[in-house]
């Protein structure tokens, strides 16, 4: 019973030395996004809160991007399978491509639309003058944000593709760069240490946009050094019509997916809002804490696409896919139990490293045990879609993601605050509680096995 649940040495050998360095990389992100965060938090609730805001918004972009990414990285995966250098090379171009026009538009829409964005977060009970100076804070440092987009979006390009090859540490060592460099300008920057200006929200953001490049050009630079696939990438922008159609039709409902379930997670975050001021800087406290505990089981979540994509490429047998994404499945899980269990051990001390009131410490803290009892079952839905998404089953992962969000968490979310007045904390456990419905679907996708297929065969 043990050997169907749990692998052999070589078997973990080959899931940690894709998943670790990814974990090491997401880990020391999301833990330099804590220092900045806690650094913003130093300087006030309310620029705490502009910028929180903000960072709920770009969200959205930032997994638009990851969409676009996945939808052509699927291919790129079983293409590295089937040793096919010159497929890997169109899907790194329709990558490339596809992250220019998103960055554009991204920049467009909050150059205009920003206002208006942060301002439906703002309307919960609360002071007028709280309001605006989080209105003001938020612009600033969006203002800044938005240099970052393009670099952002092509050093993704890079690291996506090298990980679909099975090279996780060239963009672990660029994650870890950028981070640093992050942590560095941030200290500078927003207090005004060694003679630099005390630029506040603004000198986070600029110390972020400043780090993204550097993660481009150290992966770009080592990428185009070092892999043949890359050679001659840029000479050409020809993609075969066959499978620039392939990809469409398998990527776009990713991309789609990814845009439709993160504006609805700021959706829900919108409806959540409207119990009160105080509700957005205690979920940006306890989403900030989630962040950094959830990096080893979405790591664990990338190394079952990756493994998978690779097996389904390389034509390996149904029982042995089942039997490695069983596997995978409980290291995913198991991940989940353990991080979820350090998240409400530190619930408490957490929200008071914040400068911030009582209140928003005490909500954070509930906030944080909410999500750590939905951490084993996040893990488990995230796995499926990886495992889902291997095999190209795109449509499926769509109704299976954003689906769920639109239909039954933003209703739910919206009905309970418009017309009920519920309160937050029973809102956020509903809302947390659903995902056991999609644990139960995720189980019977998974079982059914249509998505055990060679996409490029």
């Amino acid at each position: 019973m043990l050997k169907r649940y749990i692998g052999d040495r070589v078997f973990y050998r080959r899931v940690f030395g894709i998943a670790i360095p990814i974990i090491i990389q997401n880990g020391i992100t999301n833990f330099v996004s804590l220092l900045d965060n806690i650094m913003v938090g130093q300087v006030g609730t309310v620029p705490m809160s502009g910028v929180s805001i903000v960072n709920g918004l770009l969200f959205v972009f930032n997994l638009c991007i990851f969409g676009a990414s996945s939808g052509a990285g699927i291919f790129t995966a079983q293409f590295h399978g089937s040793n096919d250098h010159e497929g890997i090379r169109h899907t790194f171009r329709f990558k490339a491509m596809a992250c220019v026009l998103l960055s554009i538009l991204g920049a467009v829409i909050f150059t205009f639309g920003g206002r208006l964005l942060i301002g439906l977060y703002l309307t919960g009970d609360g002071d007028a003058a709280t309001a605006a100076g989080a209105m003001e804070y938020g612009l600033k440092y969006l203002s800044v944000m938005i240099w970052g987009f393009l670099p952002f979006a092509l050093a993704n390009a890079y690291s996506s593709t090298l990980r679909e090859t099975g090279e996780t540490f060239v963009p672990m060592v660029a994650g870890i760069i950028a981070v640093l460099v992050n942590l560095c300008l941030n200290y500078v920057l927003i207090f005004g240490h060694f003679g630099a200006p005390a630029l506040g929200v603004e000198g986070a953001a600029l110390a972020t946009t400043i780090s993204r490049y550097v993660e481009l050009a150290v992966v770009a630079f080592w990428t185009h050094r070092k892999k043949a696939f890359m050679a001659g990438v840029y000479r050409s922008a020809y993609i075969p019509g066959k499978l620039l159609k392939r990809i469409i039709i398998k990527g776009m409902p990713l991309l789609v997916n990814e845009f439709l379930w993160a504006s609805g997670m700021a959706i829900l975050n919108q409806c959540y809002s409207t119990c009160g001021l105080d509700v957005v800087p205690a979920t940006n406290i306890s989403s900030t804490l989630y962040n950094l505990g959830s990096v080893v089981y979405l790591s664990m979540g990338n190394a079952v696409g990756i493994i998978m994509g690779q097996m389904l490429g390389a034509c390996a047998s149904e029982a042995e896919v089942r039997d490695s994404n069983r596997k995978l499945m409980v290291a995913a899980v198991f991940s989940g139990l353990v991080f979820g269990g350090l998240m409400a051990s530190v619930s408490g001390a957490f929200p008071r490293i914040y400068n911030t009131s009582e209140d928003v410490r005490t909500l954070a803290t509930i906030l944080i045990c909410l999500n750590a009892l939905a951490m084993p079952f996040n893990s488990y839905t995230n796995a499926t879609y990886f495992t889902l998404r291997s095999g190209g089953q795109t449509m499926v992962t769509f109704l299976f993601d954003s689906c769920f969000v639109w239909c039954v968490c933003v209703p739910t979310a919206f009905c309970l605050t418009r017309f009920v007045g519920i309160s937050i904390i029973p809102l956020f456990a509903i809302c947390q509680a659903l995902d056991l419905i999609k644990c139960v679907l995720g189980y019977i996708m998974l079982k059914q096995g249509k998505w055990i297929q060679n996409l490029t065969a």
